[in-house]
C-alpha cells in the first residue's frame, strides 16, 4: 500500500510538472461561398443554368409537338384502319420513349458537368489551402457549415477566393 501511494504521488507530480502549452491555430472557410463566388464557379453556374434553360425550351417544344401528334392521331382514329392506327400509335410511343431518354440523358449530362466542375474547383482549392496552412503555421481548417461560432479574423474565405481567381480563372467543361 505504501508503494501504491508513492507511485500515485510521483505520477501526479510528473504529470503536473510536464504540462506543456501547445498552441494550435485553426481557421475556417465557407466552402459553399468559395465554390459559388469565385470567377470559375460563377462562370460554370452561368453556363449550366443557360444549358438547362436551353434544354427546357427544346424539350417543351418537343413535348408540345408530341401532344399535337397524339391529338391528331386520336382525331384520325375512326378514319384509319385498325392496323394503320396501331402502326401510328407504336411510332408515337417510340417517339415518346426517345424523348424521355434524351431528356434523362440531358439532365444526367448537366449533373455530371456540375460534378466535374465541383471536383476541379476543389482540386484547385486544395493546394491553395495547403500552402496557406504551411506558410502561416495553421494546423486545422474547418468548413464554416460545421462551425457554431468563430472570430471573423479567422475566416479565410475571401483570401482563398482571391488566390483561386488567380490560380484557376476558368474551368473547361466538356
Amino acid at each position: 500500500m505504501k508503494y501504491l501511494v508513492k507511485f500515485i504521488v510521483v505520477t501526479f507530480f510528473v504529470l503536473i510538472c510536464t504540462y506543456s502549452q501547445a498552441e494550435q491555430k485553426a481557421v475556417y472557410i465557407d466552402m459553399k461561398y468559395v465554390l459559388n463566388n469565385c470567377k470559375a464557379g460563377k462562370a460554370v453556374q452561368d453556363y449550366l443554368a443557360k444549358t438547362f434553360k436551353d434544354n427546357q425550351k427544346k424539350f417543351l417544344s418537343i413535348e408540345k409537338n408530341l401532344k399535337e401528334e397524339e391529338t391528331n392521331l386520336l382525331a384520325k382514329k375512326n378514319d384509319l384502319s385498325k392496323e394503320d392506327y396501331m402502326k401510328e400509335t407504336d411510332a408515337l410511343r417510340k417517339k415518346v420513349m426517345d424523348y424521355q431518354t434524351s431528356r434523362r440523358v440531358a439532365v444526367e449530362n448537366i449533373a455530371q458537368q456540375r460534378s466535374d466542375a465541383r471536383k476541379k474547383l476543389l482540386d484547385g482549392i486544395t493546394p491553395i489551402l495547403e500552402t496557406y496552412t504551411k506558410e502561416n503555421g495553421i494546423s486545422l481548417v474547418i468548413d464554416k457549415k460545421n462551425l457554431v461560432m468563430g472570430d471573423s479574423d479567422l475566416d479565410i474565405t475571401k483570401l482563398v477566393i482571391e488566390k483561386l481567381n488567380i490560380a484557376l480563372p476558368s474551368i473547361k467543361l466538356n
